[in-house]
Order: structure tokens, then C-alpha cells, then sequence
């Protein structure tokens, strides 16, 4: 019968597969944090490029309603509306007979990219994150005036496809 050896083998791992364990760890985690940011980024600007196409067909939505008779216009109105706020409130429907509104959206989008991204529920939060461009402004300056033409973020980031945000 063979006698058990003097020298027994420790269960476990030495510190060199310890290091060599950390090490790929490590290099796994820094290509994980860029790509977790890229993805982050990415789906900020899908957000972005939903709540723009939602603001500008109510925006539209709004114009032929004026066009076709159905909302109030003074001498000398665009047609457009006077702010975000009244796509969601609603404006009386001058073929109603009973006036009921008309509204153009349940709720204000916010801007994914804006610094006041408050939590509250009211519409003026979501309204003052938008730059907004009057009908009246030049495209080359885009500027408020007194009604609302078109929206853009006011984020001075740039996209991932090397267009800042504001121009979108």
C-alpha cells in the first residue's frame, strides 16, 4: 500500500490566475462602458426624433384646423399656434355647435437632451425645454415670435451621426 504523500496539494487558485482573472475582467469592462454609453445616446436620440415628429404633425395638425375654418383667427394670424400649450389644452372648434375643443395632444413630449427635465406633471416644464421658431423668422436664425412655426431641442450636443441636436 502506497503512503500518502507528505505534501498535499492546496485547493484554490494562485495569485497569478488570480491577476490574469482581474485582467480580463478589467478589459471586458472597458470595452462594456463605451458601448453601455453609445447605447444610452442612441436611445436618448430615438426619444428625441419621436417627440419631434409627435410636436411637429399637432403643429400641422393645428395649421389645417385653422386653415379649414375650424379655429379662430385674428386679422394677420400665421394659423399656427400661439404656443406648445394650446395643442394640449385644446382650442374651442368653431363648427361645433357646442364649441368643444379640439386637441392636438394628450400630453407635451419632453426633450430627452433638456438640462430642466423636471418631474412634474404640468406642460409649461415639458414647453420650456423646446427652442421654439416662429413663422415670421428666417430659417438661417430661427427665433420665438408670436406663435409657434416649429420646435428643436436645445441641447448643445452633438448626434451620433455628427449633426448637433438643435438642428434636427
Amino acid at each position: 500500500m502506497a503512503s500518502p504523500s507528505p505534501r498535499r496539494r492546496a485547493s484554490g487558485f494562485t495569485f497569478i490566475e488570480l491577476m490574469i482573472t482581474l485582467a480580463i475582467m478589467g478589459t471586458l469592462a472597458m470595452v462594456a462602458v463605451p458601448m453601455t454609453q453609445v447605447a444610452l445616446q442612441r436611445a436618448k436620440e430615438h426619444q428625441l426624433r419621436d417627440a419631434l415628429i409627435e410636436l411637429r404633425e399637432a403643429i400641422d395638425a393645428y395649421k389645417r384646423a385653422a386653415d379649414a375654418g375650424r379655429i379662430k383667427l385674428a386679422i394677420g394670424d400665421s394659423g399656427f399656434p400661439k404656443k406648445l400649450d394650446d395643442l394640449v389644452r385644446g382650442v374651442p372648434d368653431e363648427r361645433s355647435p357646442r364649441k368643444q375643443n379640439i386637441y392636438f395632444l394628450r400630453r407635451l413630449p419632453r426633450d430627452p437632451f433638456a438640462s430642466n427635465n423636471a418631474t412634474s406633471a404640468d406642460s409649461d416644464g415639458a414647453a420650456a425645454g423646446w427652442a421654439l421658431r416662429s413663422y415670421n423668422s428666417p430659417p438661417d436664425n430661427p427665433s420665438e415670435g408670436d406663435d409657434v412655426f416649429d420646435v428643436a431641442s436645445r441641447s448643445p450636443k452633438v448626434g451620433l451621426n455628427g449633426v448637433p441636436l438643435r438642428l434636427w
